[in-house]
């Protein structure tokens, strides 16, 4: 075997050794052709043919050299679960050579010939692409809506037909202060920082990893005159906030227009304080919908609640401890391969979507009666969401339903695709570490949507279910798919999470229901489709401060519904302490949930419910103080209903950094994961261990201590002794009369 895959697998921050790197050739610079072999291959080479735009011709055959074995062929790891990853590693050989003196407008043609150990040869067919050479060009390439911020020349890299990236930059005072870009977990000021805008499912650790799952080109930039910008693309975009030019914005975006287009790309800016600014940018990409009531209650799930009786436990054990519960989240209810069918159900395949009438569920299985299981959960005031994955599983080979559901979406033509080697297309197969060569639906088309979705449909119009957890978006690698409208992966992988929030959302919404969806992967557009939540991660301080920063940015880019697994949901059970911080920090966000991983039920459980807690580390304080935020949390719901439905109608969200609201305080900036809930409150929470005092800034105004009454005047840094069963919480004086009942239940 011998494969050379251009494009790679279209991991964005790992090269493959079978792959072209740069994709694009540039004049000028080294080029790396490889391959991956069988064991069997002893000896490579590539024949290389080189046009030039002046005629001359070359053509020379050139021997690979052998490169260290790695995993999948990876050079560098990423993704989802190092330890899947691991066992997926292949007996495979990597082979790469360099070329270089590429000139612009040199057309390759190349293939790789390898010789086995008994002398055979084998090829692959000839792959052909233009070098591209960065050249200057005329500003107005770039349409600027609204005042232009642009400063400095444009350039292109163009390959004599099309311009394939586009650089420019913008203008950034000394004392201005640059913040967004969707959610961003290592700072909420990213002045001197660079990175990219690519949907990425980083598998914990995003703070130190600098990856996301949902960023976006758009950006507040406040200390000035107050103004933003959004980069109007669905491609992938670098920035450099000042790293190289303390005094500009860098900022190079992918691109494709004919070489002699008149424009290749769009950017808006706006003008204004952060709410206006937001509240521009919400006009051009939507509005979040408001969602009912009760989204602003405790959420609260366990991978291990696998089975009826022990998710009725859980709920039982919330009302025992006095624990008032608003929604629980069922991951493993699937027989995990449909992703449609409770687990142990009996039934017979079927091209239709089913209906309850359909299923019989065994009084021994997992889930006798998941519609009883729903109502009794509804009698107690609990709603119910079930987990979903994009994905149809192709490991182990489908049978059952499964198979007939993969066979009907090739039928149906609902797949996202990819070239096949003759140059057709085929079913893509997932390349991330996740769920690896499942088939994708693709949902950005309404038609596919609604052949998935349908499949669900009595999941909500029968047994009740009230949302859904649209887990994993970030499946989609590779700029060569090939989407159902013809768009291709370097515009439809950063909007497929988007659309698929929106098709479950429709479904929810056909059925009367509002659309309460709780993602972890999106892009532009995103705020417009339901909830989310900061992805996996572990139960460290660092991820506690991380997933603060996250929540900041996301909200700050107009996500309005945003929530963590508080305390992390990975690895040993957090500290008592930890743990406490988290909740109180929790309780003043968007969504309050918790959430565990799976552990094979090994014990002692890894559960994150505030009895397992307790139990783990000893601390009898955890139940009681866990109760007693959860109860500040139901009386603030009424406030924080009041405060959304204002969000969504003038711009400034729900949880904001402190720069909304005093956008020319510098000191603010010194304490970023400090913020405001709603118009009224200010949080301040204890993000470090072993304090029990902690330093909090109060900006211009009067403020009264949540817990003590106590009036406070604001322009000041103060130390507050702070017990584990508080956090510093200061409410507006002229709000004060209305919010003194929350704090005083």
């Amino acid at each position: 075997m011998i494969r050379h895959r251009p494009f790679g697998t279209g991991h964005p921050y790992s090269v493959d050794t079978e792959q072209r790197s740069p994709v694009d050739p540039v004049a000028g610079e080294t080029l790396t052709l490889g391959v991956r072999t069988s064991p069997d291959v002893v000896a490579v080479r590539c024949e290389l043919k080189v046009g030039s735009a002046v005629g001359r011709t070359r053509e020379c055959a050139i021997v690979l050299e052998p490169i260290a074995r790695s995993s999948r062929g990876q050079i560098i790891d990423g993704g989802h679960l190092a330890g899947a990853q691991a066992r997926l590693a292949r007996a495979a050989g990597g082979w790469q050579t360099t070329v270089d003196d590429l000139e612009a407008g040199d057309v390759l043609r190349y293939r790789f010939v390898g010789q086995d150990d008994s002398g055979r040869s084998q090829n692959t067919r000839w792959f052909e692409v233009r070098v591209a050479a960065w050249r200057l060009a005329e500003a107005a390439l770039i349409e600027s809506i609204g005042r232009s911020r642009l400063v400095g020349a444009v350039s292109v890299l163009d390959d004599g037909e099309r311009l394939v990236r586009i650089r420019f930059g913008l203008a950034v005072g000394k004392r201005e202060r640059v913040s967004g870009f969707g959610e961003r977990f290592d700072r909420v000021d990213q002045r001197g920082q660079t990175f990219d805008s690519v949907v990425f499912e980083q598998y914990k650790s995003q703070g130190a990893e600098r990856k996301t799952y949902l960023p976006m080109p758009f950006a507040h930039v406040t200390g000035g005159d107050g103004w933003g910008f959004h980069v109007r693309t669905l491609r992938r975009v670098w920035f450099d906030v000042g790293a190289s030019n303390p005094a500009r914005i860098a900022i190079e975006a992918e691109v494709d227009a004919p070489s002699d287009s008149s424009e290749a790309l769009a950017v808006r800016f706006y003008s204004g304080r952060p709410s206006e600014v937001l509240n521009g940018f919400l006009e051009d990409v939507g509005r979040p919908t408001e969602l009912p009531h009760w989204i602003f209650r405790l959420w609260a799930s366990g991978n291990e609640w696998n089975t009826q009786a022990e998710v009725l436990r859980q709920a039982s054990l919330h009302r025992e401890h006095d624990i008032p519960l608003g929604a629980l989240v069922i991951e493993a209810w699937s027989d995990e391969s449909t992703f449609t069918v409770f687990r142990d159900a009996r039934y017979e395949p079927s091209v239709r979507p089913h209906v309850l009438a359909d299923f019989d569920f065994p009084a021994d299985g997992a889930w006798p009666n998941p519609k009883d299981m729903v109502d009794e959960l509804h009698r107690n005031d609990v709603k119910v969401v079930l987990w979903q994955i994009p994905l149809i599983k192709m490991r182990p080979h489908p049978t059952g339903q499964a198979a007939i559901d993969a066979m009907e979406a090739v039928k149906q033509n609902v797949l996202i695709r990819e070239p096949a080697p003759d140059g057709t297309l085929r079913p893509y197969r997932n390349r991330g570490w996740w769920f690896p060569l499942a088939l994708m639906p693709d949902l950005t088309d309404a038609r596919a949507a609604a052949w998935w979705t349908e499949r669900r449909r009595y999941l909500v119009d029968e047994i009740g279910i009230d949302g859904f957890k649209t887990d994993g978006g970030e499946h989609a690698w590779g700029r060569e798919l090939v989407y159902l409208n013809g768009m291709h992966g370097d515009e439809g992988n950063n909007l497929f999470p988007v659309e698929y929030a929106r098709a479950y959302g429709d479904l929810l919404g056909s059925a009367g229901k509002a659309p309460v969806t709780f993602s972890r992967a999106g892009f532009t557009g995103s705020q417009a489709t339901g909830a989310y939540w900061a992805g996996d991660e572990n139960s460290t301080w660092d991820a506690f401060r991380w997933s603060l920063t996250a929540g900041l940015t996301a909200s700050a880019s107009g996500i309005l519904y945003w929530g963590w697994d508080f305390a992390g949901f990975s690895g040993e059970v957090p500290s008592a302490e930890l743990y406490l911080r988290s909740v109180a920090a929790a309780t003043f966000v968007p969504i309050m949930q918790y959430h565990s991983e799976f552990n094979h039920h090994r014990l002692p459980s890894r559960d994150r419910t505030p009895w397992n807690v307790a139990e783990a580390t000893g601390d009898p304080r955890v139940i009681p103080i866990f109760r007693r935020f959860v109860q500040v949390r139901e009386r603030l719901v009424r406030y924080l209903a009041e405060q959304a439905a204002s969000s969504i109608a003038r711009g400034a969200p729900l949880m904001r950094p402190l720069f909304f609201d005093f956008p020319n305080d510098e000191a603010a900036w010194q304490h970023p994961l400090q913020w405001m809930l709603g118009t009224a409150l200010l949080v301040a929470p204890v993000t470090e261990a072993g304090r029990d005092d902690w330093d909090v800034y109060l900006p211009e105004g009067k403020w009264v201590d949540a817990w003590t009454g106590e009036l406070m005047r604001g322009g000041q840094l103060i130390t507050r002794p702070t017990l584990i069963d508080e956090i510093p919480l200061y409410v507006r004086e002229s709000a004060w009369s209305s919010l003194q009942s929350v704090f005083r239940g």
